[in-house]
This record gives structure tokens, C-alpha cells and sequence, in this order.
């Protein structure tokens, strides 16, 4: 039996002041990073490029892997990005309904738990790619349950 993966790709864009850029989702009460599911033919990096174009309006590039992270329940493969925005200015848009800079220790609540973990595995500057499972609900599972 093959396995078949969703894999996901999200950038963590810093400001001049280490703070994180997070979206709001239009469709649920919860803040995360910029990014998504890659598309078929889309390489990991390409697909958060894209990805953060849509949701923000910036043009970024990658800097660096930060990390690959596991979510068996889900059968899915995240990579977390460092980027830069090169150019652009923030734009509303059909998913995002608030883009904004947070301070680490400032995050909302209502910000997908997984996703959080990565932002601080990101300020922890490891020197190696880090290697994750994430087990545990979904963001969205956590809102319906009225736990997030």
C-alpha cells in the first residue's frame, strides 16, 4: 500500500521589530501563518511563495527550511519557512480579513496551536532543520469544540 500525503507550506515573515506576520481567517475565528496546501506540480517553496502572495500581497522569498512537521492523523507533510518580503504592501483579501505583526509573547490565543509551536521553534534558532510530529485536533476541531 502507497502512502498519500497533503503537504503544506508557511512562511514566518518577521518585521524590522522580530515580530511574526499572522492572518486572520475569514472563515473561522483564528489568526495563523501565511501558507497552505502545495498544489499538484508545486515544489514545497513555490507553493508558500505563492501562498503568501495570495493571503498578504507580499512578494517574498525563502530564506531558509525551519522545519518539517508530521501530522499523522491528517497524513499530511508541513514545511515552515523563513521569508523575506521583497515587495508588495499588505492586502486584504477572500481569505484573510486581518493581516498584522505580532510580538512573540503577543500572539492571540485564537491562533492555531500547531502553528505556534513553529513560530517558537523558529525564535529558538536552532542550527539544524527541525523534525516534528505534531499529533492532536485540527485548529478548526479545537474552534467547534469551543476549546480555541
Amino acid at each position: 500500500m502507497q502512502n498519500k500525503f497533503k503537504l503544506g507550506a508557511f512562511g514566518i515573515i518577521l518585521d524590522n521589530k522580530k515580530r511574526v506576520l499572522l492572518c486572520h481567517r475569514k472563515d473561522y475565528d483564528l489568526w495563523n501563518l501565511p501558507g497552505g496546501i502545495v498544489e499538484i506540480n508545486e515544489s514545497p517553496w513555490e507553493g508558500a511563495i505563492r501562498e503568501i502572495k495570495e493571503e498578504t500581497g507580499f512578494k517574498a522569498k525563502i530564506h531558509k527550511l525551519v522545519g518539517v512537521y508530521y501530522k499523522p492523523q491528517k497524513y499530511e507533510i508541513v514545511f515552515s519557512f523563513a521569508c523575506k518580503v521583497i515587495s508588495g504592501k499588505i492586502k486584504l483579501n477572500n481569505e484573510a480579513d486581518k493581516i498584522k505583526y505580532f510580538e512573540i509573547n503577543k500572539i492571540p490565543k485564537n491562533t492555531s496551536p500547531k502553528q505556534v509551536i513553529r513560530i517558537k521553534d523558529y525564535f529558538a534558532k536552532q542550527k539544524k532543520t527541525i523534525l516534528k510530529i505534531q499529533k492532536g485536533k485540527s485548529s478548526i476541531e479545537l474552534i467547534k469544540e469551543g476549546k480555541l
